[in-house]
């Protein structure tokens, strides 16, 4: 079974913080570690909305126009429009 990003996330953070409990690593080692899972839940997160999004047929008219056609609009199309502006 997949987990989702807010999971792995967390699930990282957890092991890294009994780590620097049990003095394994430092609180410098800790942080630097924690921002590359950050970066890897982030990564997880995107591909987790491309993929639950999917490709969708869309179709599109131009204003005033009878003319109409058809489109795919992918999953990294929906990420692109509503996460990277």
């Amino acid at each position: 079974m997949k987990i989702t990003a807010v999971e792995f996330y967390a699930e990282q953070a957890m092991k890294l913080e009994i780590e620097k409990l049990h003095g394994k690593i430092s609180t410098g080692e800790m942080l630097n570690k924690l921002s590359t899972v950050l970066m890897k839940a982030k990564e997880m997160e995107k591909e987790q909305i491309i993929e639950a999004h999917g490709n969708k047929q869309k179709t599109k008219s131009n204003p005033g126009s009878i003319v109409t056609y058809g489109y795919t609009y992918t999953g990294q199309d929906y990420y692109n429009d509503k996460y990277e502006k």
